[in-house]
């Protein structure tokens, strides 16, 4: 068995936007080497998410929309409040919840090297917080 683990940056342009990953997920899997086994994707930061969906600027547009009325910018949160960990205030809540239903990660079989994916998945990195400088990582682990 082996494993390898990939870090990707890329720099996010707007504070929520979805970002089609798959072609950069699917270079980190060529060249990784395995033939057979499983690839996890993650991202590395608790106001961005990993889901698949059809890759369909309509479905992305309405992604975003849904986490804009589900968790809307301005609402009474707990959050909101000085963060002695970080020295200021924390106005991000919203990020916060709008991560947690998208969620941090995907996983996709692996077989004969490439990534085992439906013709109309595609993988996305969705921004909550930014623009920012993100990080999500490809783990692939197999034989």
């Amino acid at each position: 068995m082996k494993s390898v683990v990939k870090t990707i940056s890329l720099q996010t342009k707007h504070d929520l936007e979805i970002i089609n990953i798959t072609d950069t997920v699917k270079e980190a899997v060529a060249t990784a080497g395995l033939t057979i086994g499983t690839v996890h994707i993650m991202t590395k930061h608790t106001t961005s998410g990993i889901t698949v969906n059809e890759g369909l600027p309509d479905i992305e547009k309405d992604l975003l929309e849904m986490l804009e009325r589900l968790a809307p910018r301005v609402n009474d949160y707990h959050h909101a409040r000085f963060l002695h960990s970080d020295g200021q205030m924390a106005v991000n809540g919203y990020s916060h919840l709008r991560s947690a239903l998208i969620g941090k990660d995907t996983f996709f079989p692996l077989h004969d090297g490439e990534m085992v994916i439906g013709s109309r998945q595609t993988i996305y990195f969705v921004e909550m917080d930014g623009p920012l400088l993100r990080e999500f990582v490809v783990h692939i682990l197999g034989e």
